[in-house]
């Protein structure tokens, strides 16, 4: 595509369980320190066998203006607060956001899972709306982070919606990379966000995927691609990319973070939860011939590693029969959990983050990988240092769903 445009990240914010900032998070990382909690509230639930989750502490809600707060449940406060860090770190002016030009990408696996509970428990339990407010559907409808977005940003470009669960912040991404490539935006607020609650554990905890061994010792959960690992563990967080397109941004003279060169994107084509590792690899070719590079060119890979059985082991095969035993492979989610839909998006920004300061992140809790696992050259122990230029970061979700992103240092 030889008019394809350039997009590039000039703004990052996050909210996640390990910190609030890269700063933050890298401190993290190379103290090994864990945002996975016991959860002893969640006793109360009948049959809920997890008991650890990875929750953003500190997290100032009201730093949300009101009357746009009135709309949100906790999972678009966490994506404001991401967007909000992340345009002041692009150092965008209002009327360049507030155009035709300027649009949201943003995705969640649902809206408010909190605001849901609220709304049927009156409704099944008193058979009457008598007390529940108007703005209530707004906070658990599945596109209240874009929606809620581009009214608190008064966003006049495309909004694109990314509910796909583990995939959604990075589809977030992808999609608004290629709006922007293709000339439908100038600039793009992407990303995704999830908030905590007890019935994304249980979705989880009833297909048996859940870590139940470790709840009363939460820092040695997940455990991804670890012979000793029993599960996943669910967490919330929010991240937010401003993408933009490079002529754009050298125009106004800002700072770039790293730009995306590539984006993969299928479907298995199969089962609706078992994950497929010939799918997994063909969406890291996409995104390698998008790219126009080889493997051979990347210099890390970012892994999904959810710490369950089945999606670790097909990832492993993917990924060896991508890249083989050379590259350097980590994940984050055993600092954090699953952060669901936000996951994509934390992710890329940690890669970006990697990419920037020469160093990649250890799988934490990876002691004895398991021998079921393709052979991959995982990083272990404490952080690496590793000057690479490009950096691939990869999510996987239900329904098949397979998601590749490519960032390079400019």
């Amino acid at each position: 595509m030889p008019d394809r445009r350039r997009v590039v990240v000039t703004g990052i914010g996050l909210r996640t369980p390990i910190g609030h900032s890269l700063a933050e998070m890298a401190e993290a990382f190379r103290q090994g320190r864990t945002g996975v909690r016991a959860m002893p509230e969640w006793r109360k639930i009948d049959h809920l066998r997890t008991a650890v989750a990875g929750v953003c502490e500190g997290v100032d809600e009201t730093a949300v203006p009101r009357h746009f707060r009135r709309a949100m449940g906790r999972v678009a406060v966490l994506a404001a607060l991401s967007a909000t860090d992340a345009l002041v770190d692009a150092g965008i002016g209002e009327e360049r956001i507030a155009s035709s030009r300027c649009g949201v990408s943003f995705g969640s696996t649902a809206g408010s899972s909190q605001a849901m509970e609220d709304y049927l428990r009156q409704i099944f339990a008193s058979r009457s709306l008598k007390g529940l407010q108007s703005s209530v559907y707004i906070r658990f409808m599945s596109h209240t982070c874009a929606a809620n977005l581009a009214t608190m940003f008064q966003v006049q470009g495309p909004v694109i919606a990314s509910c796909t669960a583990c995939v959604a912040g990075s589809q977030g991404i992808g999609y608004g990379y290629e709006a922007i490539r293709s000339g439908r935006a100038d600039v793009m607020i992407a990303g995704g966000a999830e908030e905590m609650h007890y019935m994304d554990a249980g979705i989880f905890d009833i297909m048996r995927a859940t870590s139940t061994r470790y709840n009363d010792r939460p820092d040695r959960t997940p455990r991804p691609f670890d012979r000793a690992r029993d599960g996943l563990v669910v967490g919330e967080g929010g991240g937010c990319l401003v993408l933009e397109a490079y002529e754009h941004a050298r125009s106004r003279g800002a700072a770039i973070h790293a730009e995306i060169i590539g984006f993969g994107n299928n479907c298995d084509g199969g089962h609706i939860t078992n994950p497929s590792a010939e799918g997994m690899a063909a969406a890291m070719r996409l995104a390698l011939e998008d790219a126009g590079i080889g493997a051979e060119d990347v210099g890390h890979v970012h892994a999904h590693a959810t710490a369950t059985e089945q999606g670790d082991i097909a990832e492993s095969l993917a990924t060896h029969a991508v890249f083989g035993e050379g590259v350097p492979v980590s994940a984050i989610k055993g600092y954090m959990g699953h952060t669901l839909g936000a996951c994509g998006a934390i992710e890329s920004a940690v890669t970006i983050l990697m990419l920037k300061e020469g160093f990649v992140v250890p799988t934490r809790n990876l002691d004895e990988p398991d021998p079921a696992c393709a052979p991959l050259n995982h990083v272990r122990g404490a952080c690496r240092p590793h000057r690479f230029r490009i950096g691939m970061n990869n999510n996987f979700a239900f329904g098949g769903i397979n998601t590749s992103l490519l960032f390079a240092r400019v």
